[in-house]
């Protein structure tokens, strides 16, 4: 899950100034977390708790109301008695990654995945964007390669996979929905060959590239294991101090789940 973050924090520079290359500092005095990390840590809370994710997502929404989220979320905040509103964007993808890591059948993730994303997201391909970022880090982490993965994803939600970062970078724009850029930050971490390699592919597509970098990162991360410690201790280091403690409750829920 820490990776899908740091591809948030790392990202967060290149959101508003797109830099059409791999090549570029992964961190630096201007990055920061976005609503990616907190909506993050709000799943997991409600995740590891008691599976609230309205109220959760509200909690941690308010505390950091400042986080970047769109105009929509932003007024559903506000609401008392909130209501999903049909969104097709983004948001259901970059906030799931626990999902994908703390569940242990496909069915499981799927149905979670759904229902993490419904309480807002609740457009067909809003919930297909979060069940497919969620089912690529579980295959990740259950060992599958990539070939079985991309077959999968592709499979199961009609993506096209098979496309190359190559083709996409010439037409690619920004683009918030999940139909634009859930696949593309999951063939930005079929291209690459670390996890720091897949965060850069996602980044250099020019894109939303915190989301796209969370999304691609948290795939990685299941897929190759540990973050390299650098990352890691730069990713800690820039997280506000209240979100360490359900970070603390993931990696004691992880532990216990390891043989």
């Amino acid at each position: 899950m820490l990776g899908a973050i740091a591809g948030d924090i790392i990202g967060s520079v290149y959101e508003h100034h797109p830099h059409r290359s791999t090549d570029f500092p992964l961190f630096s005095e201007h990055s920061r977390f976005t609503d990616d990390t907190v909506l993050t840590v709000a799943t997991v809370h409600a995740l590891l708790t008691n599976g609230d994710y309205a109220a959760y997502y509200q909690l941690y929404g308010r505390n950091w109301p400042g986080a970047g989220y769109g105009r929509t979320f932003r007024d559903w905040l506000r609401q008392p008695d909130p209501a999903p509103y049909s969104s097709w964007g983004n948001g259901s993808a970059m906030r799931v990654s626990p999902v994908g890591f703390c569940l242990e059948s496909e069915a499981e993730v799927l149905a979670e995945a759904e229902r993490s994303a419904a309480v807002t997201h609740n457009h067909p391909e809003g919930i297909k964007g979060a069940q497919a970022t969620a089912l690529a880090i579980f295959l990740a982490r259950k060992g599958a390669d990539k070939a079985t993965l991309r077959d999968e994803i592709s499979g199961r939600f009609g993506y096209d996979l098979n496309r190359t970062l190559e083709d996409i970078a010439w037409t690619y724009t920004f683009d918030v929905s999940c139909q634009g850029s859930v696949p593309e930050s999951i063939i930005a971490f079929l291209e690459a060959d670390s996890y720091e390699g897949a965060v850069r592919n996602a980044i250099a597509l020019g894109g939303d590239a915190d989301t796209m970098a969370c999304i691609a990162g948290g795939i990685a991360e299941a897929f190759y294991g540990e973050l390299p410690e650098g990352i890691r201790e730069q990713t800690i280091l820039r997280l506000a101090p209240e979100m360490l403690e359900p970070l603390a409750l993931y990696e004691k829920h992880i532990e216990a789940a390891t043989p």
